[in-house]
């Protein structure tokens, strides 16, 4: 039987390898989506973007309305809401989102440019991506079943990290 693949050994040797195994995927994978995301954008006319930025600007359009901070905050599980206030300052400055204040909430609402950009981000990612995926890749209840396994272990590593933070 062939190793796990894993990015540390020391980690791998304790209850789970197989643990170890799903976090250098994650690892792996999560780089991958970042440079992807911000990739992505560039090729849809937005060179420059963070991942962040990329992440939050769908999130404001999804649904098409406006969203609060506090919203974009908790989709995302962005802890820090100084790293999206900037994001958004960003994306304001560039004319692709636009802010407002509902009582002491900020409200970010899309930009036409900013629909524009997610409409072509969309277009790229259908030609380059969805279609590779949809023709080689895995069928799409695998990936249905791999998305509900990440949100599951999300939960276990969110439990894992408030215990960690009481020692």
């Amino acid at each position: 039987m062939a190793s796990p693949v894993v990015s540390s050994a020391h980690l791998a040797a304790g209850a789970s390898p197989a643990l170890s195994e799903v976090e250098y995927g994650m690892i792996v994978a999560g780089h991958a989506f970042q440079r992807w995301m911000v990739l992505c954008a560039a090729a849809a006319g937005a060179p420059g973007l963070s991942p962040t930025e990329v992440l939050i600007l769908h999130t404001v359009h999804h649904r098409g309305r406006p969203k609060r901070q506090a919203e974009i905050l908790l989709a995302l599980a962005i802890e820090d809401t100084h790293i999206a206030t900037y994001a958004i300052r960003k994306l304001e400055a560039a004319g692709l989102v636009a802010t407002s204040r509902a009582g002491k909430e900020k409200l970010v609402a899309m930009t036409p440019a900013g629909e524009a950009l997610c409409a072509r981000y969309a277009a790229v990612r259908e030609s380059l991506l969805a279609r590779a995926v949809g023709g080689n890749g895995p069928p799409p209840a695998a990936l249905s079943e791999v998305a509900a396994l990440l949100r599951a272990l999300s939960g276990f590593y969110e439990q894992a990290a408030r215990a960690a933070a009481t020692l």
